[in-house]
């Protein structure tokens, strides 16, 4: 296999749209959506005679992402000028920064799985740097024309640029997914691919295992998918790989990737910095981020995905698969520590057994939902407290599994609360074993062939008898009593059976 005897080396470059009330150097709407050309003022155009204006909450996102990340913080920091003529730049140049940057040499850590064992792998940060988005261009509205939309120019992005140190596609996805979830956790982007406020270039190469040297690069644009993204970089490494087998060289551009045809296109030669005569902007101070600053944004910072999975796992005794699940999405995670917290108040006690429980209707429940509906958390419709209703009704026995997932269902589109739908619906379980016991005693008299065959060791007929016993009592009887009892009814039969056999013998 041509991988066992080649190395992908592969480092991304995310850019991230930041979710500010107003672009990066002007007070104009960052806001995505809007129709062509709504958003736009002389500054984002590039109007001659304007000057550029710092929004102070792109230097704050930028130093969140960067303290999640482990960065270094740096204290003073240059905006430069990357110069390059394109339709959808309208000033000729953007205002990004490249010497000195805000944050650089952090990593994040991603999961790998291999032969059902897990694996940290620790991906390393070259910088995280401020920067404004240029316009865009739509080729697919006119029969003849590009036309342009300037809606983007100048909404604030920061860009976050690996080391080359990821080896596979699979460690692409995986690390593209961790950034997501970072953003997202920090509130400073929503991460949404197919909108374009979390986009991705790939830098690809290969090179013959055990060689340093890097091999040639490409630079892979135009994923729009996380799944995309992967596709883009294996398809990628093996068109290189074939190549070089060839004896033919890899050339240094800049590719597009056709989602259609799942394949890489040429769309340049690759730039280089010098080509972009990049100079600090003469129209913009150094950004300081003092000591006193940059604690309070530490400070202000949420608990972050990786430490609240492990708490949940270390305090909660969640299993490893559930706090992994529950934290993937901060809006989930708060979901379920809120029911929890409702839950614990409502019995006034805290054990290990209420946090399975919660995780276990958020999961199948909630998740399942989120997922049918295509909406996040903060759109559910059921609230925290209500849902504690439910588990506490579940958890004291009250009402059965199945009975627990009609309520819910139910709770989605009615008002009322758990009990009430159990109550309206009957399904609160009857644990009444006064109640229970002649109509358990009746089953097992009508059908007394059934009781002999199990008398005789075929014990598996007890579903059977629940069954009836369920289908025969107006309500809900709990299936744990009516189990003990039709046991105890039998074993009694049992010993009579007995008995009558020694009779018999004397």
């Amino acid at each position: 296999m041509a991988h066992e005897h080649y190395e992908p080396v592969i480092g991304l470059e995310v850019h991230c749209q930041l979710q500010t009330a107003s672009k990066a150097f002007s007070p104009e709407s960052a806001a995505f959506g809007a129709a062509p050309n709504r958003h736009i003022d002389p500054i984002s155009l590039g109007h001659p005679g304007t000057l550029p204006v710092m929004n102070g909450r792109l230097v704050e996102y930028t130093v969140r992402m960067g303290l999640a990340t482990h960065c270094r913080i740096a204290e003073r920091s240059i905006l430069a000028r990357k110069h390059y003529f394109y339709p959808d730049l309208p000033k000729g140049y953007q205002i990004s920064q490249y010497e000195e940057p805000l944050c650089e040499q952090g990593y994040v850590e991603i999961v790998l799985q291999s032969e059902g064992e897990a694996a940290v792998k620790r991906i390393g940060l070259t910088r995280i740097h401020m920067e404004e988005d240029a316009g865009k261009s739509i080729h697919d509205q006119d029969p003849t024309d590009t036309l342009l939309d300037y809606n983007r120019c100048g909404v604030p992005l920061i860009e976050i640029v690996s080391e080359p140190e990821l080896r596979s596609a699979r460690e692409a996805y995986l690390y593209m997914q961790k950034i997501r979830q970072l953003v997202r956790y920090l509130g400073i982007c929503d991460g949404n691919m197919e909108e374009g406020s979390l986009r991705c270039d790939a830098n690809v190469s290969v090179r013959p295992r055990g060689q340093q040297a890097l091999g040639v690069k490409t630079e892979i644009k135009n994923m729009n998918s996380f799944r995309n993204v992967e596709r883009a970089i294996d398809y990628e490494i093996k068109r290189q790989i074939r190549l070089l087998r060839r004896g033919d060289e890899v050339v240094h551009q800049t590719l597009l990737w056709d989602a259609n045809e799942q394949v890489t296109r040429p769309m340049r030669s690759k730039e280089m910095a010098h080509d972009y005569r990049y100079f600090p902007d003469p129209d913009l101070a150094p950004v300081v981020v003092t000591q006193e600053r940059l604690a309070a944004i530490r400070a202000a910072l949420p608990e972050l995905p990786d430490a609240r999975q492990a708490r949940f796992g270390e305090t909660l005794e969640l299993p490893a698969y559930d706090a992994a699940l529950l934290t993937e999405e901060r809006g989930v995670a708060d979901y379920f520590e809120a029911t929890l917290a409702a839950l614990q108040k409502r019995t006034g006690a805290s054990d290990p057994t209420q946090a399975k429980a919660v995780s276990n209707f958020v999961m199948t429940e909630i998740l399942r939902v989120l997922n049918e509906r295509a909406i996040d958390i903060e759109a559910f419709p059921l609230d925290a407290d209500r849902l504690a209703g439910l588990v506490h009704l579940r958890m004291d026995n009250k009402v059965s599994s199945s009975g627990a997932q009609e309520i819910f269902n139910a709770m989605l589109d009615d008002v009322r609360e758990a009990e009430a739908l159990a109550v309206a619906h009957n399904l609160l379980q009857v644990s009444d074993a006064g109640a229970l016991l002649p109509v358990v005693e009746r089953v097992l008299e009508k059908h007394a062939s059934q009781v002999r065959v199990y008398l005789d060791g075929k014990q598996g007929l007890i579903g059977f008898f629940i069954g009836q016993v369920m289908r025969s009592f107006e309500g809900s009887p709990d299936p744990k009593l009516v189990r003990e009892l039709l046991l105890q009814g039998l074993e009694r039969r049992q010993e009579e059976s007995g008995g009558e056999g020694e009779r018999e013998k004397a």
